[in-house]
């Protein structure tokens, strides 16, 4: 039976703490014919000498060390030196269930898909639990167009790139691009457009670390890059693809409600322009996305109660209501 070679891309930044037990996870995995390529971006703790020990106890892999350039940088130097025909990509604080691996390849070939995807799990502490299915877990194939749509509107299929596994091929023209977060959502129209099919499997297979370094738990006016990606795509859509100009525009809804909510809980800092601007994005979005049957529920709940006001928007419904980025 053919085993595809795999390539797995780790960007490590100052991840001492957590990088063994990400390595662990990965060298562990049950199919074995993996290259493993670590892009130490210029670690300012213990985490480069991790990944140097590391390759010297598995000759699979590869250790590139270069200067700080971020998420992006790190996995675009890795993009360009894989040789594998499958692609993971694994945050550096994460953990794969030992199986990862050899599931989603089995699922992606079996279903004809140039990405399979499985379900995460987002954990605190040591370790992520992972279910052991004792029934054979759900799968589902989506189109191009329905997988294009199920990650604009929010319908359970996310723009990040761990938690899956990709043919190569459909990076050969497309880079994360530098100096944002959001990278993945700016890509992921370019990437699906590449793909004739979308697996997924209903099985939790990715363990998500929280912590408080997170990013994406933590508020700061980078987090508008999420408005600069989506209202970009927004004009893409526009101009040239109008089939999913609907879609976007509800993504581009809960992200102005994010931020919004976000920025008002924040009172050390005056984010008031920002808070403007997401405000008059919703105005202008509102009427459009509660008048389309496939807008989430959320959205549809925070238009309702923004024609309340925005103090009403923030200081009530933001308690309760609050949108995933």
């Amino acid at each position: 039976m053919e085993s595809p070679l795999i390539s797995v891309i780790v960007p490590v930044y100052n991840s001492e703490d957590f990088l063994d037990q990400c390595l662990e996870s990965i060298v562990n995995q049950t199919y074995k014919n993996l290259e493993i390529l670590v892009v130490d971006d210029g670690s300012t703790d213990s985490s480069g000498d991790k990944c140097d020990q590391w390759a010297s106890r598995d000759s699979r892999i590869r250790v590139i060390h270069q200067p700080n350039g971020g998420h992006s940088a790190a996995r675009n130097t890795a993009l360009d030196a894989i040789t594998g025909q499958w692609l993971i990509m694994v945050d550096s604080d994460d953990v794969l269930h030992t199986e990862f691996a050899a599931t989603l390849l089995d699922v992606a070939l079996r279903h004809s898909a140039d990405i399979a995807v499985g379900d995460y799990t987002a954990f605190y502490g040591d370790r992520p639990h992972f279910d052991t299915p004792r029934n054979p877990a759900p799968e589902t194939t989506l189109s191009r167009h329905e997988a294009l749509l199920a990650v604009f509107y929010q319908h359970g299929l996310t723009h990040s790139p761990w938690g899956r596994i990709f043919k190569s091929s459909l990076f050969a023209s497309v880079r994360f691009p530098l100096g944002i977060i959001y990278e993945d959502l700016a890509i992921i129209y370019p990437l699906l457009c590449g793909c004739d099919r979308v697996a997924t499997v209903g099985r939790v297979l990715y363990g998500y670390r929280q912590h408080a370094t997170n990013s994406m738990r933590v508020f700061s006016p980078r987090r508008a890059d999420v408005l600069n990606v989506c209202e970009s795509l927004e004009r893409l859509m526009a101009q040239s693809d109008s089939q999913y100009l609907a879609a976007v525009r509800s993504r581009l809804l809960s992200a102005y409600f994010n931020i919004l909510l976000l920025s008002d809980q924040d009172r050390q800092h005056d984010y008031s322009q920002l808070g403007d601007r997401c405000w008059q994005g919703i105005k202008r979005l509102r009427s459009e996305c509660l008048l389309d049957p496939h807008v989430r529920l959320k959205n549809r709940l925070g238009i309702i109660a923004s024609y309340l006001g925005r103090w009403a928007l923030c200081q009530v419904v933001g308690r309760h209501y609050m949108p995933k980025p």
